[in-house]
């Protein structure tokens, strides 16, 4: 039998529904398994905010430069953060049997500043999407407690989050690790194709295949952490990386190998130390942390603490960062007096050097110049009020200074005020979402002002004080 044209449409649509139709069955018999789960989580920042220094436009920080949110966070453009994690068990599950989970975030954010409402992705400044998470764990594998992952991963400890700054160990990144009760080590491959970077370059010119070809080289970073665990919650960590950057340059004719560097090393030690405060309502603590770098892992700077984050200019005679070092160093505390009142601080201390002799300007790869010598010092409370369940006021007081090189201290101080309202009505510093109407005041020594040290005073000129008024949201749910 000959089908008509007519007919032959009518089947495959017939068809195509009984594919669609058998894909949701699958689809649903897989997710309705007792041995597969899914979880998701979300974070994120979002609201108008404005300046009565410059009528018309969106509110900036007010925070010095190359110090992120070191001085407070208040004033952070919209971001988002949302993920997914499936779960997963072995076929015959048994006591402490292996537990697998693949964790998935994507990151968003707009790269001119502007309003989310107000951005897309098709835009030259527009939004930008990461994925900062993509990452396979397997927990009790072979045996209880040990666990390994593969992927990209934000593997970091506490943060001082009034700062939005990951001290110590913020190691996140691309690579693979393992675990086993209290101790983890773990390898990252850390690369960049920024080619106007003045740190060692991460690429080079690839000769070896006949063909000359822009290439990248990793930085390998090996860690190690422990933790020592002791009576009424008290913790020691300890840390130790190693860092190692190849060289490519081996060929028979180096002359021809540009935009490269010799391979270089670094070495990390550090310790931090939490104690639980007994004394005090339930969450009170102090967590106190120092950290030393050398060569190439002296990093850390621009409201960074990832110790890859090379600072400084490389010896161009060596061409390497062996006298290059770092000092990292903060306290972190929160006091929960009563139902009534909260008290949230810290203190960050950075001092970096890199491996020229100088410490001003100092030429590095490629003809360009950077500071050699950097400190900066920033201390910061915050008063949690609760004046209801649903009503709370914050009030944050900030201090920042920076020098770069052998130049004078950038300096600011910053109040801001903050009612609140935490809708889920819980009595604590962590309760979120968060709706608040934020207003900072910001008050700049003369070297700040007339340099313009910070984004507000970068739009509006030469200030010695700045405002900042907002009505925002924050939010999370991991």
């Amino acid at each position: 039998m000959i089908l008509k044209r007519q007919h032959l449409f009518y089947l495959i649509c017939l068809l195509s529904l009984f594919g669609i139709a058998q894909e949701n069955i699958l689809y649903q018999d897989i997710i309705n398994r007792d041995w597969f789960g899914v979880g998701f989580g979300s974070y994120g920042r979002i609201g108008v905010s404005g300046t009565t220094d410059a009528a018309g436009i969106d509110g900036r920080r007010l925070n010095l430069n190359n110090m992120g949110s070191i001085g407070g966070r208040m004033e952070e453009q919209d971001y988002l953060e949302a993920g997914m994690a499936f779960h997963m068990t072995p076929k015959d599950p048994g006591p402490d049997s292996l537990q697998i989970n693949v964790q998935l975030r994507a990151s968003v954010f707009s790269r001119s500043g502007s309003l989310f409402g107000n951005s897309n992705t098709s835009g030259e400044q527009g939004l930008a999407i990461a994925l900062p998470e993509m990452y396979v764990e397997a927990k009790n594998v072979i045996t209880k407690d040990l666990n390994i992952w593969v992927g990209s991963r934000l593997y970091r400890g506490p943060d001082i989050h009034m700062a939005d700054y990951w001290v110590f160990n913020d190691h996140s990144g691309q690579g693979f690790g393992v675990e086993y009760k209290n101790s983890r080590a773990a390898v990252l491959y850390i690369a960049s194709t920024d080619t106007t970077a003045t740190v060692p370059p991460y690429f080079y010119l690839n000769i070896k295949s006949g063909t000359p070809s822009l290439e990248i080289r990793n930085r390998q970073v090996y860690i190690l952490e422990h933790d020592f665990r002791f009576k009424d919650g008290q913790l020691l960590s300890l840390l130790a990386e190693y860092h190692h950057i190849g060289d490519p340059t081996m060929t028979t004719d180096p002359d021809n190998i540009i935009l490269s560097a010799p391979g270089d090393n670094g070495f990390v030690i550090g310790a931090r130390f939490q104690n639980n405060f007994n004394g005090f309502e339930e969450g009170s603590f102090n967590q106190f942390a120092v950290r030393y770098g050398s060569g190439i892992a002296n990093g850390g700077d621009g409201g960074s603490s990832r110790t890859w984050e090379t600072f400084g200019a490389v010896n161009l005679e060596t061409l390497n960062f062996n006298n290059a070092y770092s000092w990292h160093i903060t306290d972190h505390f929160l006091f929960n007096f009563s139902r009534r009142f909260s008290l949230n601080g810290y203190a960050v201390y950075n001092r970096s050097k890199g491996a020229a002799d100088g410490r001003g300007l100092s030429e590095t790869y490629l003809g360009r110049e950077v500071f050699n010598f950097k400190q900066d010092f920033t201390l910061g409370f915050k008063g949690v009020t609760y004046l209801s369940d649903l009503f709370h006021l914050q009030t944050e007081v900030h201090y920042s200074q920076r020098q770069d090189g052998e130049q004078p201290w950038y300096r600011m101080g910053k109040i801001s005020i903050v009612p609140t309202l935490a809708l889920r009505k819980e009595r604590s510093v962590w309760s979120r979402p968060h709706l608040r109407f934020i207003y900072s005041m910001g008050i700049y020594n003369d070297f700040a002002r007339d340099n313009q040290y910070s984004p507000f005073l970068e739009l509006v000129g030469p200030r010695s004080v700045g405002h900042y008024f907002g009505v925002r949201a924050e939010w999370w749910t991991w």
